[in-house]
């Protein structure tokens, strides 16, 4: 059975911004060492699917960049990853959506010729062993299936939510966004959400972009229109993420999905790594999260440092300063008096003596000032032009001038 990743890779990231500001979002930086599409790529690999292509387009160039340098398989076994960009093979247009995307790109699926496709967004945090998907796919007959994930119903509202029928693997309903979905059978305050991961049988996938092409009224969307017209033919199945057993996970860490689609969610996230029994464990070696891995000396605290529950990258030196549950990037310098808490540092970013940085993301690049207060006072954090998000985290973009 041969089988082609594709993990779609174009999104802009609105969201996100300002760390998108410069970069696709699957390209941000993500846990100190990482990029946001490192992860699906791991989960893939991991899986023992050799054979990848990312869809790129917006502001690709660091994503390309950190594909063609970090993600080198064996050409010898005829394995790959490699960043596909928008080429207009199908007309003078750019990807209308994430299904178009896949329909420009059909001359993969028509080179590799697979029996099975396994498609991938690019922009979430977990793990998961895709294999079993596919195999729970083969045996239930289905033209695709859907990956979803069990959510509170008071957050459906947030995702597009399957309805199961009773032989509990057809979906018989895609809703997107409902404000008041029917329950589980089994837990009634809890909704199968999308988690954006398919798997299809190559030759169901082909018939159904062709039609979705020619559909003038479609906005040829995976979630919003390709999986609805096979749901609507009775050949869409669910895969429960709940069932999933990675290597070394523990109950802990276990079905752990995040969708760091915004500033909160993507600073929760971090949270979510630093503490003694993390509820997302960067550190399970059964099944690793793959990226390049800059050299540079290791981390180096001197002059009484105190770092309490963070994650600091190679390179970085913290001379005098106190740190909390904070995740730095390689590079990082943080001088004395300093006092760092609930924090993202990026690459390269310097935090002068006696400054204080609360709840804050700081993209690459960004010096901050002996004595500098950031998270302090939002309002004046807004006048210096930073971002404030809902949730009151401060975003410095990079190489903005602070």
């Amino acid at each position: 059975m041969k089988v082609l990743g594709i993990v779609l890779a174009g999104g802009e990231g609105k969201r996100l911004m300002p760390l998108t500001e410069d970069r696709a979002k699957p390209a941000v930086p993500f846990a100190g060492s990482y990029r946001l599409v490192d992860f699906a790529l791991s989960n893939l690999i991991n899986s023992g699917f050799l054979k990848c292509a990312v869809l790129t387009q917006y502001k690709s160039h660091s994503l390309d960049r950190h594909i063609s340098l970090t993600w080198r398989m064996s050409s010898m076994l005829g394995n790959y990853v490699t960043p596909v960009p928008a080429q207009q093979r199908r007309g003078k247009q750019w990807y209308q959506g994430s299904a178009d995307a896949i329909y420009q790109s059909m001359n993969l699926i028509v080179d590799e010729k697979p029996d099975i496709i396994v498609v991938f967004g690019a922009d979430h945090v977990y793990r998961m062993n895709a294999r079993q998907m596919v195999d729970a796919h083969i045996a239930s007959g289905a033209a695709v299936t859907v990956a979803g994930i069990r959510v509170p119903r008071s957050q459906a509202d947030q995702f597009g939510v399957m309805t199961v029928a009773e032989d509990g693997e057809t979906i018989a309903e895609f809703l997107e966004k409902p404000t008041d979905p029917p329950g589980l059978p089994d837990s009634p305050d809890e909704v199968l959400a999308s988690m954006g991961n398919y798997v299809f049988s190559a030759d169901a996938l082909i018939e159904v972009l062709e039609a979705d092409a020619l559909d003038p009224t479609s906005r040829h969307d995976m979630g919003g229109d390709i999986v609805p017209a096979l749901v609507a033919k009775g050949r869409a199945a669910v895969y429960d993420f709940k069932d999933n057993d990675v290597p070394g996970s523990n109950e802990r860490d276990r079905g752990y999905w995040r969708d760091v689609g915004t500033i909160d969610s993507y600073h929760e996230a971090h949270l979510d790594l630093v503490s003694a029994e993390p509820i997302f464990n960067l550190y399970n070696d059964r099944w690793p999260i793959y990226s390049y891995q800059a050299q540079l000396p290791g981390p180096k605290f001197v002059h009484g440092a105190t770092v309490r529950d963070s994650i600091v990258s190679a390179g970085s030196i913290i001379s005098g300063a106190t740190t909390e549950r904070s995740v730095f990037a390689t590079n990082t310098r943080i001088d004395d008096g300093a006092t760092v808490q609930r924090s993202v540092l990026m690459d390269n970013v310097q935090i002068g003596k006696g400054a204080i940085i609360r709840n804050a993301i700081i993209d690459k690049n960004v010096v901050v000032p002996p004595g500098t207060l950031i998270g302090i006072d939002h309002d004046e954090d807004r006048r210096r032009g930073f971002h404030v998000s809902p949730g009151g985290v401060v975003v410095i973009g990079k190489g903005q001038l602070v």
